[in-house]
């Protein structure tokens, strides 16, 4: 079942280094922030691909940066959980490659629903320059932008009373322009990608081993945790509730490029993988 590739901590290699990795990037990230005012996140986190901000080598170090102490606890505690059996029983070579590639799917499946967001917002705000009045500014911001609904209620209240004037029209397209560029501009970070591919491949992998739930602390089946825990995510992303700054997507782009991968490796028994 599983053979003994362990490191003298008890870990096999690669899970190892990914921990020790993502720990330092995570002291790093906070150091070079307090020390010398260097943004590591801005430099290595993932962007949409017209940002100004954005670099390919980003698609990489994303997996290693992280947004707070939590953020990067769960990642770590799930890669050691689910990462550890699954190292030493494929081997070093093999798992690594597997999670570089669920890793990078996942940002590749993010940037590609990135990319469908940013199209769709920006034929919205196209379609309203073509008739723009206060109402249908106040409708477009209420369906897109709805944290800022009550912000706009003095100006659009303004703009009705003083409906000719056509420097309203402009200030509503330097809004939606800002919006396009924070948008644009956010960055996506963290190891979770990957690791939803982990938690994929350990549920195909031993499908029957019983893991016990902390909340509500019950036993579950890996491979029924894994279908229920997909299943909120993919409720996750479609629903998009304002305010939900998780990268649902790339986590279910994990699990995908995860599945496909498994699923090609299936039967070819490669050898040289240890």
């Amino acid at each position: 079942m599983f053979n003994n590739r362990s490191s003298a901590f008890g870990l096999p290699p690669v899970v190892k280094n990914l921990l020790l990795l993502n720990v330092l990037f995570f002291l790093g990230t906070m150091i070079a922030e307090s020390t010398w005012h260097i943004d590591l996140t801005r430099i290595l986190g993932l962007h949409y691909f017209e940002s100004p901000y954005f670099r390919p080598w980003q698609y990489i170090t994303y997996m290693f940066m992280h947004g707070g102490f939590m953020h990067i606890f769960f990642n770590m505690y799930a890669l050691w959980m689910f990462g550890k059996a699954l190292e030493l029983h494929w081997g070093p070579k093999r798992f690594l490659i597997y999670y570089f590639v669920t890793g990078v799917g996942a940002a590749v499946l993010h940037t590609f629903v990135n990319w469908w967001s940013v199209s769709h917002l920006q034929a919205a705000i196209d379609m309203y320059m073509n008739t723009p009045s206060p109402d249908t500014f106040a409708t477009l911001v209420k369906d897109q932008f709805p944290q800022y609904s009550d912000a706009i209620v003095d100006f659009v209240r303004d703009w009705n009373k003083n409906i000719a004037d056509k420097g309203f029209i402009v200030e509503t397209q330097k809004f939606f322009d800002a919006r396009i560029l924070e948008h644009i501009n956010i960055p996506t970070v963290g190891a979770s990608g990957a690791v939803f591919g982990v938690l994929l491949a350990f549920g195909m992998t031993f499908p029957e081993t019983q893991l016990m739930l902390l909340i509500p602390p019950i036993p579950i089946k890996a491979k029924y945790f894994v279908i229920i825990y997909g299943g909120i995510e993919f409720y996750s992303a479609v629903m998009n509730q304002p305010g939900d700054n998780v990268a649902h997507f790339a986590h279910l782009g994990g699990m995908l490029f995860g599945f496909i991968l498994i699923k090609y490796w299936k039967g070819k028994q490669p050898s040289g993988w240890s």
